[in-house]
């Protein structure tokens, strides 16, 4: 990060000292004859730091600082003058828009370091600057992520409570399907049935069909019959009802997977 540092005084030889001894540190030294022009440049490059005299003819040291703490209030600014010139910059230290009075005529080495110390608080100062900056965007993009996250999440629950309906709709409808219905797993394992399976399957004391493998259940006929597209089939139970059937294998129209056997009892035998 370059340093510039401002120099005002109307004595044209004393800036050009403090330039000489200042220039050696490395800093880009900007010079004004007062603080009209001082201003100016401070429109048009980033200051960090100014040295500045009190007695100016167009407007005391004083009464410049004071505006560009009001316009530029992150610089650090320096008051370079007299001893005599104590009493009319107390004031304005005491408020802030002086940093430190330094007289004339003044130490090098005492000089070098107070601005040196005064790029370093100016430097901090920025830095802070764009901690609070990067701060404010981290929790303004959080604020975006939790708002987009409670939305998801109410759209989820939303959909989440839609879908548990329907499913306790389709639920419903398949219990009371006039129809038995089996649904096998890849495994050949029983995974779903509805009441009039359970009443076709479940005679005695053989127990529910869910959970069984259908070898175990079913007959042979219907084992060989899943998957087979739909083609219809009769056979006879064990309790003596004659039924027709289909085998149906899930997947071509959703990401279920297994088969699905459809048995249609005869209504005189149900009768």
């Amino acid at each position: 990060m370059e340093r510039t540092l401002l120099l005002i005084d109307d004595e044209e030889n004393i800036v050009a000292a403090l330039a000489r001894l200042l220039r050696r540190d490395g800093y880009n030294i900007l010079k004004a004859a007062g603080g009209r022009e001082g201003l100016e440049l401070l429109a048009q490059n980033e200051v960090g730091v100014i040295i500045s005299d009190q007695r100016m003819p167009e407007m005391t040291g004083v009464e410049f600082l004071s505006k560009v703490k009001d316009i530029y209030p992150d610089t650090v600014r320096i008051v370079l003058s007299g001893h005599t010139e104590l009493n009319a910059v107390t004031d304005a230290i005491n408020r802030g828009a002086i940093y430190k009075f330094l007289t004339k005529p003044w130490e090098d080495d005492l000089l070098r370091a107070n601005v040196e110390e005064a790029f370093q608080r100016y430097e901090m100062k920025m830095e802070n600057v764009r901690l609070e900056q990067a701060l404010r965007e981290a929790n303004r993009q959080l604020l975006n992520i939790n708002q987009t996250l409670e939305q998801r999440v109410e759209k989820e629950t939303l959909e989440g409570i839609f879908n548990l309906d329907m499913l306790r709709v389709s639920q419903e409808i398949l219990e009371d399907l006039p129809v038995a219905v089996i649904g096998v797993g890849e495994d050949d394992l029983i995974a779903v049935t509805n009441r009039m399976a359970d009443e076709l399957f479940s005679a005695g004391s053989r127990g529910a069909l869910v959970g069984c493998y259908v070898s175990e259940r079913l007959p042979q006929i219907m084992i060989d019959s899943l998957g087979g597209g739909g083609k219809r089939h009769t056979c006879q139970l064990e309790n003596g009802d004659n039924v027709e059937f289909w085998g149906y294998s899930m997947g071509a129209a959703s990401v279920a997977e297994g088969r699905v056997l459809v048995i249609v009892p005869d209504p005189e035998d149900r009768g």
